[in-house]
């Protein structure tokens, strides 16, 4: 499966953006969509998921209550609603795609498929 992620911009503290994962190519090789992000000089790290079966959906404590994850079923895209963004929610975001169980789920061993890549600025 082929993952582009788009919509990352400049925006200020407060501020929101949407992002959008466009898919295409194997889509039933997965079964559930992560987003992560990585700011410059640490690690990648886990933001939201979302399994199609069920629906079920994930977030990491920081980003809980501000962001929003939402699949568009027909178009095969997958959103992430950012509302409420902060300084240190800059960085690069990344789209993924996999058969991630329970405890992989939010580890990026739990993904086969990755987009580019979106960057997100929140200025103060």
């Amino acid at each position: 499966v082929q993952l582009q992620a788009y919509g990352g911009g400049l925006v200020q503290a407060g501020g929101s953006l949407r992002l959008s994962c466009a898919t295409s190519g194997s889509i039933d090789s997965i079964n559930a969509m992560g987003w992560f992000r990585q700011a410059p000089g640490k690690e990648r790290e886990f933001v939201s998921a979302i399994r199609w079966a069920t629906n079920t959906i994930y977030y990491d404590d920081s980003v809980k209550g501000r962001f929003t994850i939402s699949r568009d079923r027909v178009k095969n895209i997958v959103y992430l609603q950012m509302n409420d963004l902060k300084r240190e929610d800059t960085a690069m975001y990344y789209c993924a795609g996999g058969r991630p169980i329970v405890l992989t789920i939010r580890t990026i061993r739990g993904y086969t498929s990755w987009g580019q890549g979106t960057l997100v600025t929140v200025s103060s």
